[in-house]
C-alpha cells in the first residue's frame, strides 16, 4: 500500500493521514468547495475537489471518489466515520475496482447496517438481547398488539438507521399510534426506509460499547469497553474508557460477546459492538458499528495501540501482531466532543466564525482537531470542531486534567460544548460514576450552567481584586 485516499473531512481525515504518513504511505484528500482551505486539505500530499458544499454533491459521491482514486493510482480508501463509512454499496464499488476498502467486507456492513438483520445473525451465538420484535413492522395495529404483549414502556426504533432518528419512547398505550406514525415518517425521511421494530424500553440504561479488531486469518480481539452514556438527543458528547460500572468478570463476558458478534458476520477490521447495561448489570446487544468510532482515542490510550495502524495492517492482509493476553488496561482516558453547539439553547448548532481558536497543550492532553482560527463553521456538515482527550493513571486524574484542558481551550465567535463538558466533569453523579443515559434530562438545565459560570466569574473577579490589592501593598523601592 503506497497511496491512501481519505474519503472524509475534518479531524478524522487528519487523524487517519497522520498514521498513514507515519507508515510511509502517501495521502490524498478529497474536499468540497467550501472546504477548499480546510486543514485536512493542506495536510495531505495531494488534494482534489469533488464538488459543491452539500455532502450529497461531494463527500457522498462514491463513484466520483473511485474515479479520483483510479486517476491518482490510489491503492486504498479509508472512509473515516459518517459519510460512506457504512455504505455497503461503496465498499462493493471499491472491491469491483480493486481498491482496498479499509473496513469490513460489504456483506458484514450490509448485515450489521440493519438492526433486525444483525439480531437475526447473532442469534446462534446466544448474545443477550432486549425482548422485542424479530422483524420489521409497518402495520400499526399489529405493532400495537405486539407492544401490549411486550409491556409498556417500549421503544420504537428505525431498522435502517441510527443517531436517534426514527426513535420514540412510548410510555403509555394511548400514545402508541401517534408515536408510531412519527417514527415511521422520520425513518422514511432520514433513511428512505420506514420499517421500524419494537423492543422493551430499558429504564435506566448505560451505553457500553466494546472495541473489536479482526484480521483475515481468523483472529478477533476485544480492546475493552468505552462508557458513552453522557448523551444529548441520543448522541454522545462525553466518553471514557474503561467504564466505572464494569467488574473484571463482566468486562470479559461482554468482550467475548462482542467477539462472537464479530464472528457471526465474518468481520474484518475495526468495529464496535454496542450494548445496553441495566441497573442490575444485565447487558443486551444493541447494534454493531462497522467502522472506526469517533471516540476511538480513549481506547488507544488505555490499550496502548494505534487503531488506524491496525486497520491498515489488517486491510493489507497481515495478521494482527498482538494477542488478547497481551492487551491490558493501563490508566483512564476521557473524551469531550467539542461541538459548535449552544448548550444554553438546547444544543442547537452555533454558526459563525472562529475569531479566536486556541487549543490546550500539555502532557496527557490530546486534541484531534479539524479547524483553524479565522475559519467559518460550515452549515452543511456535523458541527464537531474537535475532540479533546485527556489521560490519567486514575479516573479522577483524567477528570481533573479534562477540566484544566477545557479552561485552556479558548474559542470566540461561536458557542461550544466546552462549558457543558466542564459541567459534566464537576457533577457529583458523573464523578461518583452513578449516572446513565438520562444524565442530561435528570441533571442538566441551562440555568444550572449559567449559575455555574456566574459563580466561576465571581471567584475569578475576587482573585483578581485580591491580587491587585496585594500588588498595591508591596513597597516599591526606587532604582
Amino acid at each position: 500500500m503506497k497511496k491512501l485516499l481519505v474519503a472524509n473531512r475534518g479531524e478524522i481525515a487528519i487523524r487517519v493521514m497522520r498514521t498513514a504518513k507515519n507508515m510511509g504511505i502517501k495521502t490524498v484528500a478529497v474536499f468540497s468547495e467550501v472546504d477548499r482551505n480546510a486543514p485536512h486539505v493542506k495536510f495531505a500530499d495531494q488534494a482534489v475537489c469533488i464538488g459543491p458544499a452539500p455532502s450529497n454533491a461531494s463527500y457522498l459521491l462514491g463513484q466520483k471518489i473511485i474515479d479520483v482514486s483510479k486517476a491518482l493510482n490510489v491503492d486504498a480508501i479509508h472512509p473515516g466515520y459518517g459519510f460512506l463509512s457504512e455504505n455497503a454499496d461503496f465498499a462493493e464499488l471499491c472491491e469491483a475496482h480493486n481498491i482496498i476498502f479499509i473496513g469490513p467486507r460489504s456483506k458484514a456492513i450490509r448485515v450489521m447496517g440493519s438492526k433486525l438483520a444483525a439480531k437475526e445473525t447473532v442469534k446462534a451465538y446466544n448474545i443477550p438481547m432486549v425482548p422485542g420484535t424479530d422483524e420489521a413492522i409497518t402495520d400499526i395495529s399489529e405493532a400495537q398488539h405486539i407492544a401490549k404483549s411486550i409491556g409498556f414502556p417500549i421503544l420504537i426504533k428505525a431498522s435502517a438507521g441510527g443517531g436517534g432518528k426514527g426513535m420514540r419512547i412510548v410510555k403509555h398505550e394511548s400514545e402508541f399510534k401517534s408515536q408510531m406514525d412519527r417514527a415511521i415518517s422520520e425513518a422514511t425521511n432520514a433513511f428512505g426506509d420506514g420499517s421500524v421494530f419494537i423492543e422493551k424500553y430499558v429504564a435506566s440504561p448505560r451505553h457500553i460499547e466494546i472495541q473489536i479488531m479482526a484480521d483475515s486469518h481468523g483472529n478477533v480481539l476485544h480492546l475493552f469497553e468505552r462508557e458513552c452514556s453522557i448523551q444529548r438527543r441520543h448522541q454522545k458528547v462525553v466518553e471514557e474508557a474503561p467504564s466505572s460500572a464494569l467488574t473484571p468478570a463482566l468486562r470479559e463476558e461482554m468482550g467475548q460477546a462482542a467477539i462472537n458478534v464479530a464472528r457471526s458476520c465474518d468481520y474484518i477490521g475495526a468495529g464496535t459492538v454496542e450494548f445496553l447495561l441495566d441497573e442490575n448489570l444485565n447487558f443486551y446487544f444493541l447494534e454493531m458499528n462497522t467502522r472506526l468510532q469517533v471516540e476511538h482515542p480513549v481506547t488507544e490510550w488505555i490499550a496502548g495501540v494505534d487503531l488506524v495502524a491496525l486497520q491498515i495492517q489488517v486491510a493489507k492482509g497481515e495478521k494482527l501482531n498482538i494477542t488478547q493476553d497481551q492487551l491490558k488496561i493501563n490508566g483512564h482516558a476521557l473524551e469531550l466532543r467539542v461541538y459548535a453547539e449552544d448548550p444554553m439553547n438546547d444544543f442547537l448548532p452555533s454558526v459563525g466564525t472562529l475569531d479566536v481558536y486556541k487549543l490546550p497543550e500539555g502532557k496527557n492532553i490530546r486534541v484531534d482537531n479539524g479547524f483553524e482560527e479565522g475559519m467559518d463553521i460550515p452549515i452543511y456538515y456535523d458541527p464537531m470542531l474537535s475532540k479533546l482527550i485527556t489521560y490519567g493513571k486514575t479516573r479522577e486524574e483524567a477528570i481533573e486534567l479534562m477540566i484544566e484542558a477545557i479552561d485552556n481551550y479558548h474559542i470566540k465567535g461561536v458557542e461550544t460544548t466546552l462549558p457543558f463538558g466542564r459541567f459534566v466533569c464537576e457533577h457529583d453523579a458523573f464523578r461518583s460514576g452513578t449516572f446513565d443515559t438520562h444524565f442530561v434530562k435528570t441533571h442538566y438545565a441551562p440555568n444550572l450552567l449559567e449559575k455555574q459560570q456566574q459563580i466561576e466569574a465571581n471567584i475569578a473577579a475576587k482573585l483578581a481584586l485580591k491580587h491587585y490589592l496585594a500588588e498595591q501593598n508591596i513597597l516599591r523601592v526606587p532604582d
